[in-house]
């Protein structure tokens, strides 16, 4: 698991401080996102592809793509897995591998890899959490939500220029 980033937002290029800054919302939903970003930002669609695979390569930003309200799109629930500490990269590995699965961390508690599945109706839910209780070999325990909070994430990153 990658130790936090220590950089601030003015080690980062011009097109990654807009990439970073100004697409945390709002990323067009449209059939060619990446061409819309660049068009936004005066660049070429490759540019922009390349330089948000930096960003994933360096560790800086962990998944680009939408995020949908819960249960508004389908059905989801948030799952806990207790691993042994020398199976954890393993594990969460195999669970980051399925294309429904949103991200996974590490938590200290004896259930120390939480993960969010998403998929497209209960029983397909249902089928996806026992694949992954057979691939990674170790029981998990869902926790559909019961209660909605909406916890905005994203955070407005100051540049020299910005202040």
């Amino acid at each position: 698991m990658a130790d936090p980033i220590k950089n601030s937002i003015n080690d980062f290029t011009p097109l990654e401080q807009h990439l970073l800054n100004d697409y945390q919302h709002d990323m067009s939903l449209s059939a060619t996102p990446y061409a819309d970003m660049a068009q936004r930002l005066n660049v070429s669609e490759e540019e922009v592809l390349q330089c948000l695979q930096s960003l994933q390569d360096r560790g800086v930003i962990s998944r680009i793509g939408p995020v949908f309200s819960p249960n508004r799109i389908g059905v989801s629930t948030l799952a806990a897995m207790a691993v042994p500490e020398q199976d954890l990269e393993c594990v969460a590995r195999i669970i980051s591998a399925f294309p429904e699965v949103n991200h996974n961390y590490q938590r200290e508690h004896d259930y120390n890899l939480w993960f969010v599945v998403t998929a497209s109706s209960a029983e397909h839910l249902d089928i996806v959490l026992h694949e992954i209780e057979q691939h990674a070999e170790y029981p998990l325990m869902s926790l559909p939500m019961l209660d909605d909070y909406f916890i905005d994430l994203g955070f407005k990153l100051k540049t020299h220029a910005h202040k």
